[in-house]
């Protein structure tokens, strides 16, 4: 059986919608105006023991909304979903024990207490032995390189330090499943490398189901093999990080180096992406990169020439905006008509 596994997971919002001005507040004592929004629509994925997941989609897409029906915060409108064959929204104390939500926008600790006695506080809640609190704050720590921060004030940690006395109660009753909502948003990049180097090892040592949202792409790449995308509540994609390049990648990269007093015209091969002396970068259709290399070297004096991927960070943005300006377009299509 997967440790995580929805079906036809659904939200959604009923929102009223009120018309603007003074008349409009008025009117709606009278009758309201109500629209739905499916925050999450139809979602059906598994996951297996030991993997980390990365899961992806614009701001408003239902990331956060499909982790808090997972970890049991929000009641799905229909759908079911199991996590270690617990149903969330039961809220059964066995399966608390089990799972951890750790959202990098909202605070766990106690702000007006060290670190430590907000930690004390979860093993008295999660009935962890001292001795097993003792080890596990130890190498957590350790690890994270922020054993002299346990009897700071909370609220006296920079941004990097209070994410990892998050991340150690998060870890501290050893849980089975990891819901991370961006971990590192705000963080420097020396903290950012740090929190992921943590959760590498962490998931390759304790075989912890692990699923990732984040902004910062670099922490997708480096950490999760697959990816689930979510656009407007549905399921887009889910499969390998780099079959989205395969799949979705419309251009590629060519990497042009020039003898220094070579002059050429690149209009109408590609568009130009960087240029220095000597060096110029193309970003062409891949249907026409075979094309366009012979071009290049039938007309320029070319003394090296590779060829690469797009980014998968610009490939995802670019699929995220050309849903976007789909929709866009439809919808003044439908209000014409």
């Amino acid at each position: 059986m997967s440790a995580i596994e929805t079906h036809g997971l659904t939200k959604v919002y009923r929102t009223y919608k009120k018309a603007p001005g003074l008349w409009g507040a008025i009117k709606g004592l009278g009758h309201r105006a109500y629209e739905e929004v499916r925050a999450a629509d139809g979602v059906t994925f598994s996951i297996e023991e030991g993997e980390f997941v990365g899961f992806l989609g614009p701001n408003g897409a239902g990331k956060t909304t499909v982790l808090k029906m997972l970890s049991g915060l929000l009641n799905p409108t229909s759908g079911t979903a199991k996590v270690l064959g617990f149903t969330p929204w039961e809220r059964k104390d066995a399966m608390k024990r089990q799972f951890s939500l750790l959202m990098g926008q909202k605070n766990a600790l106690w702000w007006d207490l060290p670190a430590r006695e907000s930690l004390e506080l979860n093993r008295a809640i999660y009935g962890i032995e001292r001795a097993a609190f003792t080890r596990i704050v130890a190498e957590l720590t350790e690890l994270l390189d922020c054993k002299d921060k346990l009897d700071v004030m909370v609220r006296e940690l920079s941004l990097g330090e209070r994410m990892k006395m998050e991340l150690i109660a998060a870890l501290l009753h050893s849980p089975k499943v990891l819901f991370l909502d961006e971990p590192t948003i705000g963080l420097d990049v020396t903290s950012q490398k740090k929190v992921r180097e943590f959760l590498r090892h962490y998931n390759g040592e304790n075989k912890i189901v692990t699923m990732l949202t984040s902004h910062y792409m670099q922490d997708i790449e480096e950490l999760c093999a697959r990816v689930i995308i979510i656009d407007h509540g549905k399921l887009f994609f889910d499969g390998p990080l780099n079959a989205i390049i395969d799949r979705f990648a419309t251009h590629k990269i060519v990497g042009l180096a020039f003898d220094n007093d070579t002059q050429c015209d690149f209009a109408g091969l590609g568009e130009v992406v960087e240029r220095s002396p000597g060096r110029v970068r193309l970003k062409v259709p891949r249907a026409k990169v075979a094309e366009t290399c012979r071009e290049v070297l039938t007309a320029c004096r070319v003394t090296d020439l590779n060829v690469e991927e797009l980014p998968v960070e610009e490939v995802i943005r670019q699929l995220f905006h050309e849903q976007a300006v789909g929709e866009s377009n439809q919808s003044s299509v439908d209000s014409n008509q």
